[in-house]
């Protein structure tokens, strides 16, 4: 199938259409020589591959990074895809896999921002106090960023909004202050098992361009990040990046789905996920009911991140019981 069949039988949708031409222009007509297509397993990610062997760039690399804490669906999932494309999908260990990021550095807690700020909290051995930041920046100076987050003060316009601060977590703060954090916080698992190795990856091989399967409509600060489908490598990005399907929404993959006959893993089809990655990511808000659904299909998985991420299970458990009740207390 050349491209021309393949724009006639995507000619109902402008969306997918543009995608593919877009995706031929730069995959084929721009003169990268070592690409590399990040293959997670997922949903997004397998449209992502579906068009660039379509298009057919020439040498490139499909590869996957293992943070440790994979979906065994997830895995026979990148052998179906090797099938059925006739490609090979490189597997990458993580430079420091999710269960020894949460030994060195702590465990992840509600979103990778409020990890973020915690764990600098946690660092200058901050006390929890409700006190005004002009007391607090006194007793710990050298810790302002994630104070100013505490006191609800990243009122400037790059942090404009009110996930920058404490107030984006309804009482995070009264609960912080009511129940400090007895285990070390941290959102640096995704840093050694994703971040470090791509970057890895991207110098040991070369890398000019890297495919991620980011779409706009997903939301969420990585989506967020991005205005359009394409990034030049700058000071912070090892190499370019494109985004075949950013600007996919919800509908417009289904529709691809159903154009190209698109099979999901067995995470979306047998478990009933919405999402693949590290398995029941404690970031999740449906951690609980994907635990569930682990025990039953994967229990050796199961039990191993029950071990890994105890602690945060029960601190957002206990995070969002304490919510609940001073909610139920505001309208009473």
């Amino acid at each position: 199938m050349d491209l021309q069949d393949v724009l006639e039988q995507a000619r109902g949708s402008l969306i997918i259409s543009d995608a593919f031409t877009k995706a031929d222009s730069i995959l084929n007509h721009k003169g990268y020589k070592n690409i590399a297509c990040s293959v997670s397993g997922g949903a997004d990610s397998d449209i992502m591959v579906d068009i660039c062997e379509k298009i057919k760039p020439h040498g490139v690399h499909y590869v996957w990074f293992d943070t440790g804490i994979e979906y065994q669906a997830t895995k026979e999932h990148l052998k179906y895809l090797e099938k059925h494309y006739g490609i090979t999908v490189e597997r990458e260990r993580a430079v420091k896999p999710v269960p020894l990021s949460n030994k060195l550095y702590g465990q992840p807690f509600l979103s990778k921002y409020v990890s973020q700020m915690i764990h600098r909290l946690q660092e200058h051995n901050f006390d929890w106090r409700d006190e005004s930041y002009e007391v607090a920046v006194q007793k710990y100076p050298n810790c302002k960023c994630a104070l100013k987050w505490f006191n609800n003060m990243h009122s400037d316009k790059e942090y404009s909004y009110s996930r920058f601060n404490i107030s984006g977590q309804k009482y995070l703060r009264e609960f912080l202050i009511a129940h400090p954090p007895t285990f070390p916080i941290s959102d640096k698992c995704c840093t050694g098992a994703k971040k470090d190795v791509s970057k890895k990856y991207i110098k040991e091989h070369d890398i000019d361009l890297m495919l991620v399967g980011i779409r706009k409509a997903e939301g969420g600060v990585r989506a967020g990040a991005y205005k359009n489908c394409f990034s030049n490598a700058g000071k912070y990005k090892t190499t370019n990046q494109y985004r075949p399907i950013f600007w996919f929404s919800d509908a417009d993959r289904k529709e691809y789905e159903e154009l190209f006959d698109i099979k999901h893993s067995n995470c979306y089809t047998e478990y009933g996920f919405k999402r693949t990655g590290c398995a029941c990511c404690p970031y999740g808000k449906d951690f609980d009911d994907e635990l569930k659904v682990l025990e039953q299909h994967e229990p050796n998985l199961y039990k191993a991140v029950n071990n890994i991420f105890h602690d945060s299970y029960e601190y957002t458990r206990q995070y969002r019981a304490f919510r609940k009740k001073l909610e139920e207390n505001a309208v009473s």
